[in-house]
């Protein structure tokens, strides 16, 4: 290597143009483990926390729109008030959607959607899996009539009015497909096969959605072999295709053609006897 002397501020320098120097490469930081246990231990840990401020948060605003709107009835009976508890639900999926996004997109830093097997797809496969979810839903129409368990369950009872109807249908179409996909084999699904295994995924995520549904149909084990089946059938092609595009495809219209045709069956929801509901 050569050197040249700079005899007016009397230094030595090098020889080659700054052009012609080696770049520095940037140090590259090394992105945090996805799917630890630690991670999953955290989100297990939050959801009672989230469950708590979401029973503040709706009690509070009942408590604030109540002299406003003219509703009557004393806090106790919210329980059993039907539009309340799906508020109260919504709050409670609208913390745990905050938690996930906020955690994969600035612990994990990676983008929310495709972290969590969020795949686009062509339209024909999109029509096939929508027509899918319209298939097993008229299955598990027709199946639990012929099985010997005939008893009423809680969610039948929440029928009890045509505005209930209403909110339930809208609550099962528009929120519940996303948010049970985004929890069971979105978030759930990431950990358990990472740890576990394909097959323990897709076993234990349809145990799950048939254990976070079995309060609905408690009585009606008819219904809740259903619902199991049709949970595993979601895990199941979340595993196939290693992504959750299409089981929420599958869950969007199975809950979508179910409310169609109750609300069809019942002359628009104003038409609710008992026993009326043997299907989600």
């Amino acid at each position: 290597m050569t050197f040249q002397f700079d005899p007016e501020h009397n230094e030595v320098l090098n020889a080659f143009p700054q052009s012609q120097q080696p770049p520095i490469e940037p140090a590259i930081k090394k992105l945090p483990e996805q799917w630890r246990l630690r991670d999953l231990l955290i989100f297990i840990l939050f959801i009672p926390f989230a469950l708590i401020a979401a029973n503040v948060i709706a009690l509070i605003g009942y408590a604030v729109l109540a002299p406003v709107l003219h509703w009557s009835g004393p806090i106790p009976k919210l329980q059993t008030n039907v539009v309340f508890l799906l508020t109260l639900q919504l709050i409670f999926y609208a913390f745990l959607l905050a938690y996930i996004f906020l955690f994969v997109k600035l612990y994990y830093k990676t983008p929310f959607l495709t972290t969590l097997k969020w795949k686009k797809l062509s339209s024909h496969n999109v029509v096939r899996y929508l027509l899918g979810g319209a298939a097993l839903s008229l299955v598990v129409m027709v199946i639990p009539p012929l099985l010997p368990e005939k008893k009423s369950f809680p969610l039948e009872k929440m029928f009890n009015s045509t505005s209930s109807a209403y909110a339930i249908a809208a609550f099962a179409i528009i929120v519940a497909p996303f948010m049970e996909e985004l929890l069971f084999r979105g978030l759930l699904f990431a950990f358990i096969e990472k740890h576990g295994g394909l097959n323990f995924a897709i076993v234990s995520t349809a145990l799950l959605f048939a254990g976070l549904h079995i309060f609905e149909y408690w009585g009606a084990w008819n219904n809740v072999v259903m619902i199991l089946i049709v949970g595993m059938t979601f895990s199941i092609v979340r595993g196939l295709t290693g992504s959750l595009t299409p089981s929420f495809l599958l869950h969007l219209a199975y809950n979508g053609t179910l409310m169609l045709v109750l609300f069809l069956q019942t002359q628009h929801f104003h038409r609710l006897p008992a026993g009326f509901l043997f299907f989600r």
